[in-house]
């Protein structure tokens, strides 16, 4: 591709008014308010608040497990006990403390998933913020080798330093 065609194409894009990704911010709404409220970007993750949280979890799912297991016992005892004495109740009341333990399985499950969930999550934001930077900085070396504005046309670019006669940069990197 000739450095003409290359430049009309930049020209192209840079007019153009197509939608374009925007980093660092939610697009504006028609009436020309902003949807977002954090002005320093909206992908934030805070491994603070990921770590309460799952704390959180992790504390409900213990108390869970002293507490709403005793009700479980109870509520079993009063109708082994009632059925014994031949009422009818006592039938239904051990038809509700199987759906008591159903449902407090299910919500100790949720309270573990959420709780081992934040602890993934936050080492995966970690692992992702670092090769987010990586690519970024990168991406701004490699951008800055092709804008004609770091170097005079025909000069060599200034990004990527003097080389000495063994082809290594003279500043020694």
């Amino acid at each position: 591709m000739a450095w003409d065609e290359w430049n009309q194409l930049k020209a192209e894009a840079a007019g153009a008014s197509s939608t374009r990704m925007q980093l660092n911010r939610v697009p504006d709404e028609p009436d020309g308010k902003s949807l977002s409220t954090n002005r320093q970007g909206d992908l934030k993750v805070v491994n603070e608040h990921l770590a309460k949280i799952g704390d959180h979890a992790f504390g409900l799912y213990n108390r869970l497990w002293r507490e709403g297991r005793v009700a479980e016992t109870t509520t079993d005892s009063a109708a082994s006990d009632l059925s014994g004495q031949g009422f009818e109740l006592g039938g239904a009341l051990s038809h509700v403390s199987i759906k008591w333990a159903s449902a407090l399985a299910d919500l100790m499950d949720a309270c573990a998933h959420i709780s081992n969930h934040m602890d993934y999550t936050k080492n995966a934001h970690a692992g992702d913020e670092i090769f987010i930077e990586r690519r970024m900085s990168g991406i701004a070396t490699l951008d800055s080798g092709f804008d004609e504005r770091a170097s005079a046309p025909g000069e060599p670019n200034d990004v990527y330093g003097e080389k000495d006669d063994k082809g290594e940069k003279k500043d020694g990197k």
